[in-house]
């Protein structure tokens, strides 16, 4: 689950906005280079990465748009924003991911029995060694964003170019075997080492969508410190229905606390702007709800969740 970080919505989306567009744009440049040096070669292992970069750039599109949409503040009929828009792109990646895999180990299978040469092996190993420096400056700048902002497609994304990164090494490894030394099978065998690799890059980035579509509650160390910024006032003894999930760069958080039932509205009010203040300090992008219970007199709220007498 992606952690949130002190970021407000506007610096996550400027940072977010730049790095799917340098994905798009390497995307773009590998299909390219690819199509160019497949047609040259004839290699299996290199059409598998071909098609890998195609679908990384209908992926990185797809970020790209999502990322925007996500952005966008909440309408009359999207009270709660359209962060959700990443979740879904996450999983849209996570497709890409899977049919792609399934297309190359097809092809590598084919290949497997059919063994065939790699023609002007240097030239499609020069493609593969500057595919795998450009997608190496990609993975780095998507680290560097998500260190400073939670961004569940751009994870989904980053994720999808370590695979490919990896895809990329066997590939240029089977290229270069079955060129310079003839084991024409082993262009194959690098396809469905691809394959595998890809199968896997994309069940960790289903289970990071699906958590974030599903209300996955934020890491317990996240909540202990929103408890922990909630209760720094005395006044404010005990926080419980603590309910909290994540929206692309926004967190949604909801709470009950007990508080003194002597005190005035007013008081009680002003001890409850004082703490939400505190959260919003540490999570900048938070939509927050507090319900304040009278310690000790309060009755076990009712509803669809509703919270019981042992809770």
């Amino acid at each position: 689950m992606t952690e949130p970080h002190g970021l407000t919505p506007q610096e996550t989306f400027a940072l977010t906005r730049r790095v799917t567009l340098y994905s798009v744009a390497t995307a773009g440049v590998l299909v390219t280079i690819k199509i160019a040096a497949w047609l040259a070669s004839g290699s299996v292992a290199l059409l598998a990465s071909t098609a890998d970069s195609g679908l990384d750039l209908l992926a990185s599109l797809t970020t790209f748009f999502a990322v925007r949409y996500a952005a966008a503040p909440p309408d009359a009929e999207h009270r709660y924003g359209h962060g959700k828009a990443e979740g879904f792109a996450s999983l849209v990646q996570a497709g890409l991911v899977f049919a792609s895999a399934a297309l190359i180990g097809q092809q590598a299978i084919e290949d497997l029995i059919h063994p065939r040469p790699i023609a002007d092996g240097a030239w499609a190993l020069a493609v593969m060694g500057v595919s795998v420096v450009l997608t190496g400056v990609l993975i780095a700048a998507q680290s560097q964003v998500l260190k400073k902002a939670a961004s569940v497609a751009v994870s989904g994304d980053r994720a999808h170019y370590a695979a490919d990164f990896a895809s990329n090494l066997v590939a240029l490894a089977g290229i270069g075997l079955a060129a310079f030394l003839g084991l024409n099978s082993l262009d194959a065998v690098a396809a469905l080492a691809i394959a595998a690799l890809l199968l896997w890059g994309a069940v960790g980035v289903f289970r990071e969508a699906s958590g974030q579509l599903m209300d996955h509650e934020l890491p317990d160390e996240v909540r202990a410190q929103i408890v922990a910024l909630m209760t720094k006032d005395p006044q404010v003894t005990d926080v419980h229905q603590l309910r909290t999930r994540a929206a692309g760069p926004y967190v949604h958080i909801q709470m009950h606390v007990d508080m003194d039932p002597k005190l005035t509205l007013e008081a009680a009010h002003k001890a409850i702007v004082a703490a939400e203040k505190r959260v919003l300090d540490a999570f900048p992008a938070a939509d927050i709800i507090i319900h304040a219970d009278p310690r000790g007199r309060a009755e076990p709220h009712g509803g669809a969740f509703a919270e019981t007498h042992a809770a």
